[in-house]
């Protein structure tokens, strides 16, 4: 059986991309090149961004085109990590709401990644 350990995001610019995801996370990245940044997450999983100028073979998609998800305890930490990102400029696509699977929200990174916070009810 395999597993998955690490999502990769094609990025415009990794370092300017890892500075916004170690500022969002609260964590250094673990590994830091002109073109590729790698951070650890709990668990074990990896989140790496990749400049898609560098990719190879090139990548089809264009940067922007993923989500990630991001869960968090409470409806309340919904709102107030909605909040923050707003104080901290993040773009937000989709206020703080409820759908079938919880509360949610999403943001937007530099380019144009989803990011969904969510309570799971």
């Amino acid at each position: 059986m395999l597993n998955t350990t690490m999502t990769t995001l094609f990025v415009k610019d990794a370092l300017a991309s890892g500075a916004f995801y170690e500022d969002l996370l609260g964590r250094k990245p673990v590994d830091q090149m002109d073109a590729f940044v790698m951070f650890g997450n709990d668990g074990g999983s990896m989140l790496g961004l990749w400049a898609t100028d560098t990719v190879v073979p090139q990548a089809d998609g264009a940067a922007g085109g993923a989500e990630l998800t991001i869960p968090v305890p409470s409806d309340a930490d919904v709102d107030r990590t909605c909040a923050d990102w707003k104080a901290r400029g993040i773009t937000i696509a989709q206020e703080p709401t409820t759908m079938p699977f919880g509360r949610t929200f999403v943001g937007l990174d530099p380019d144009g990644h989803r990011l969904r916070v969510f309570a799971q009810s």
